[in-house]
């Protein structure tokens, strides 16, 4: 039999370079990997044109586009782990004591569907009462996909997100990718700023003890087209990817700063990179209810949907 050969595009992190540079093989199956320097023109070349037999994604934006009739499903792998109790800073002279007195206010995010922002909105309603419908969300980029019709409350005024929190024209906003970047090296001295949470790690561990809920992101889908004729796939998938996340995790020596964040991160969750259905259900349904309450995915949508019995085959 020959191999079937895949077209796949994957962030290259610890967990997954062993399978992008063939040191670890999916049963069946020849990769031919296309990388990218950020992924983000990856999951709009999968959402907007189907471009890869296999590919990473946001997972609000596979949520998003699958409610809407798209034509791969996941699988229960997600390639990047993060509590979201740290990561929106507000700026200190903008009045804001409590999470509650963003209502009202202008909150930057690069776009409404930021799967962290999703995350954070998310912690904000269930643990501090923040309704996101009183809250201003100002954005600065598209949307991954084109026709998600957003909330009346989000605009997007055509400036920068730095820009607009350097003058004081927000209040607050997200960091890293999901807004301004990194304060410390984009914003400068010249605006007082904090995180709105203080104390974000032990919230988080108390929060995930309580929950069981580790929010996912880095989400992976198949064509569903190949998993319908190929019914040996996604177990092979399944297993390549997990054999690889082993690798990973015995390898002791690795000491790149997101290394050392998992190896924190195991302190709290055990199992810093867990795959697989049962593993993550508290999680993919937390992240379904939060797309609900915030208008990106139908009411009615279901898990059997976005996390179809044939994608979870060795789960």
């Amino acid at each position: 039999m020959s191999e079937l050969a895949l077209r796949v595009a994957l962030g290259r992190y610890g967990h997954t370079q062993d399978l992008l540079d063939g040191r670890i093989l999916v049963d069946g199956c020849r990769l031919e990997p296309v990388e990218f320097d950020s992924m983000i023109p990856a999951y709009r070349r999968m959402v907007r044109s189907v471009e890869f037999d296999v590919c990473e994604l946001a997972p609000t934006t596979y949520l998003i586009a699958r409610a809407l009739g798209a034509p791969y499903v996941a699988l229960p792998v997600f390639l990047s782990r993060r509590f979201h109790h740290e990561g929106l800073v507000v700026r200190e002279d903008a009045g804001i004591k409590r999470p509650t007195d963003l209502h009202g206010k202008r909150v930057g995010v690069r776009a409404y569907s930021v799967t962290s922002a999703v995350w954070t909105r998310g912690v904000l309603s269930d643990e501090y009462g923040v309704d996101a419908d009183q809250v201003n969300w100002i954005v600065d980029d598209d949307e991954h996909v084109e026709s998600l019709v957003l909330p009346r409350n989000v605009s997007r005024p055509g400036a920068k997100l730095l820009d607009l929190f350097r003058s004081g024209e927000l209040a607050a906003a997200f960091t890293r990718g999901a807004g301004i970047g990194n304060p410390a090296v984009t914003v400068g001295g010249s605006v007082r700023y904090h995180e709105l949470l203080a104390d974000a790690d032990q919230l988080a561990a108390d929060w995930y003890r309580r929950t069981a809920v580790y929010p996912i992101h880095g989400v992976v889908v198949v064509r569903e087209d190949l998993l319908a004729e190929y019914d040996w796939l996604a177990d092979s998938l399944m297993r390549a990817f997990s054999a690889a996340k082993d690798c990973y995790l015995a390898d002791t020596s690795a000491s790149l700063p997101e290394d050392l964040r998992y190896r924190r991160l195991a302190e709290v969750v055990g199992d810093p990179l867990p795959y697989g259905l049962e593993e993550n259900r508290a999680s993919i349904g937390a992240l379904m209810a939060y797309s609900k309450q915030q208008g990106l995915i139908p009411t009615d949508s279901s898990t059997d949907l976005l996390f179809p019995q044939l994608a979870t085959t060795g789960s």
